[in-house]
């Protein structure tokens, strides 16, 4: 079988990588993805699959039945759709036409890698080359950037009867073609903050008949990056980055207001789930010293992805076969970066792989860089490893 999924991804590997560039010219921001998902409906159309569009709001989902009934045994694969806000600075024919807006994380390689494998299996199916027990949905996700678009989808059901899910994110440093895995924390949990501290206003000349909030502030973010490394758990790291800014009126005017807002990561559960009260003491109790008084807004976003052990080894397996051994690297450290991924894998038992996309002849810029661009070799690559684990995850729970 392994033969047959081959031959057929490298038949379709021109048309995948057309269809790659096509989306990278035409990128569309978290929750803005209509001409995206029309385009991802189109081709899925084309090959035989009955569609629902505008799921999760801007989300499309397919699915390859399988001979259950009734289906409650599903296998899922996700992928994401949405670009960046960024303005891009390549120069080839298919850099974006759309100002300000660029795929600089790698979703048009995801969304090429999950029509791809859905296009193989069907062919597999249609062929009568393979039979699976159950059905394999393939949902094509918005707003991943946001970390808003799982719960949209997940909302609208597409987690419904489903046993396991498949999902991957492009890696520019790792060489193109390389799959990396990792079992358990691949990615931290995500979380936003903002503080709005309330001082009182006053001449500039005249700091002590004033409550400063610009001080108050400062006080708070340095307290809060010197308390971590000796109140946090060092073996469950944490990440807090206040990444803005605002508050005062005039130069000659002490502030009354300042609003801070931004980002937590963590890896641990426990940590998680501390962190909300321990921000809020350090800010309340400094506020509190100073004469000012302050509000904390914490909102969750997504948990870590943990990688289920079971199925990265199911994907490491399929990969070395397909691919080689030498195409595998076992990832040693979590990312605190954040995947919205983890909202499915709460709910089912999942795993997601790292494809590289590296260039091993010239530099990689990072994920999120205006120059950002893969390897198209590695599209290949992707859609063979996921296309073989979903072959052999069925024929483990048809084996089971």
């Amino acid at each position: 079988m392994l033969a047959n999924i081959q031959e057929v991804a490298t038949k379709l590997a021109p048309r995948l990588i057309e269809i790659r560039r096509h989306i990278h010219a035409h990128p569309e921001l978290s929750g803005q993805e209509y001409q995206t998902a029309a385009y991802v409906s189109g081709v899925l159309s084309s090959c035989g699959f009955q569609v629902q569009e505008m799921v999760g709001k801007t989300g499309v989902v397919a699915e390859l039945k399988g001979a259950a009934a009734p289906d409650d045994n599903i296998l899922a694969i996700r992928t994401d759709m949405d670009a960046l806000p960024i303005l891009e600075k390549n120069d080839f024919p298919f850099v974006s036409k759309s100002p300000g807006i660029m795929h600089a994380c790698g979703h048009d390689v995801h969304t090429a890698v999950g029509l791809g494998t859905a296009m193989v299996l069907a062919e597999l199916v249609n062929n009568s080359t393979a039979l699976f027990p159950s059905t394999t949905r393939f949902i094509f996700q918005p707003a991943e950037e946001t970390a808003q678009g799982a719960k949209w989808m997940i909302a609208d059901g597409v987690m419904k009867d489903v046993a396991a899910i498949f999902s991957l994110h492009v890696f520019p440093s790792i060489p193109s073609g390389v799959i990396g895995l990792k079992e358990g924390a691949l990615t931290a949990a995500a979380d936003d903050l903002e503080i709005i501290i309330l001082g009182e206003s006053g001449h500039g000349a005249r700091p002590h008949q004033a409550v400063d909030a610009i001080w108050i502030a400062a006080q708070v973010i340095t307290q809060i990056q010197q308390s971590i490394s000796r109140t946090i758990n060092p073996l469950h790291p944490a990440v807090i980055t206040i990444g803005q800014i605002s508050g005062g009126r005039a130069p000659n005017v002490i502030a009354d207001r300042v609003r801070l807002v931004g980002t937590v990561r963590s890896l641990h559960a426990d940590t998680h789930a501390l962190l909300p009260g321990w921000i809020e003491k350090i800010a309340t109790d400094i506020c509190h010293l100073y004469g000012a008084t302050c509000t904390v807004n914490y909102t969750r976003g997504c948990n870590a992805v943990r990688n289920h052990g079971e199925l990265t080894r199911l994907v490491a397996d399929c990969a070395s076969e397909a691919l080689g051994g030498d195409r595998i690297e076992w990832i040693s450290d979590a990312s605190m970066g954040a995947e919205d991924f983890a909202n499915y894998t709460d709910l089912a038992p999942g795993t997601m792989f790292r494809l590289g996309v590296g260039w091993r002849d010239r530099p990689n810029h990072p994920l999120h860089h205006p120059q950002f661009e893969i390897d198209e070799d590695a599209i290949l690559a992707g859609v063979i490893t996921m296309a073989y684990s979903a072959y052999r995850y069925w024929r483990v729970q048809h084996i089971a």
